[in-house]
């Protein structure tokens, strides 16, 4: 595998070339870049690699100047130090990124990403523009289905049909209001940033309901809330004392 990094920083440079060397050991970094001129200048000169890491700010402007010059033919992981916000907009819009400073474990599952999406030959470059239209003007469009497995292979899923996701020994599973369960791919924290914050709310740890799932809620010791829903889950769904107000609030609105 073929890699090449666009990143200004040289101790970030190192950092992430030598996890990259410790996750892959036979991947090939062929290069760094620093700037959009330089990223510009080797991408035009040279075959382009399977995968670019690429940060964000560079020194001589933004690395989407770089995707408007050159259309690259490789897949990109962005690293970026913007907020939670723009996180948001980089996930509903299907692009991987590392958030700084990038961690082994993150950087791990991005390549994870890759090696999935890169096996099946669903080479797709994300939409540059749309991206950072995305970022500027805060037009986030949210996730509105989703791909479940099913014992020959998966199906498509309404996110409006799903009353509640709830993560039990690392799976997964979605809920609908039909009474029907689905293990779905996603952790609920990748989940919690592509589904409508109007219509979802992370309860805790284990679940995240759909507003109209919601039937009761009963006022339980220290501060906390427990929640009815409909269908009813196997388990007690309990929000903490500090989530509560924020609960409140959400169903308020």
């Amino acid at each position: 595998m073929r890699i090449f990094i666009i990143e200004d920083e040289i101790p970030s440079q190192r950092m992430l070339s030598d996890l990259i060397h410790k996750l892959r050991p036979d991947w090939v970094i062929e290069g760094f870049a620093g700037s959009v001129a330089e990223a510009v200048e080797y991408l035009n000169s040279n075959l382009h690699p399977d995968l670019i890491f690429s940060d964000i700010q560079l020194t001589d402007g933004t690395c989407f100047e770089i995707y408007e010059q050159v259309k690259v033919s490789s897949f990109i992981i962005f690293t970026t130090a913007y907020d939670e916000y723009a996180i948001r907009a980089f996930r509903v819009n299907s692009v991987d990124y590392l958030l700084k400073p990038v961690s082994e474990n993150n950087l791990l599952q991005a390549i994870g990403k890759f090696e999935a999406i890169a096996s099946v030959k669903q080479k797709e470059m994300p939409d540059i523009t749309a991206l950072m239209e995305t970022i500027l003007k805060g037009n986030i469009t949210y996730r509105s289905r989703i791909l479940a497995s099913v014992p020959n292979g998966f199906v498509k899923i309404g996110v409006n049909d799903v009353a509640l996701f709830h993560s039990s020994n690392k799976v997964t599973t979605a809920t609908t209001f039909e009474k029907k369960n689905y293990v779905v791919d996603f952790t609920l924290d990748k989940l919690e940033n592509q589904l409508d914050p109007d219509l979802f709310f992370r309860a805790n740890r284990q679940f995240i309901l759909n507003i109209n799932s919601i039937t009761k809620v009963e006022n339980w010791f220290n501060g906390k809330l427990i929640v009815k829903t409909n269908p009813p889950s196997a388990e007690k769904i309990i929000v903490s004392r500090e989530r509560a107000r924020q609960f409140k609030e959400w169903i308020d609105k």
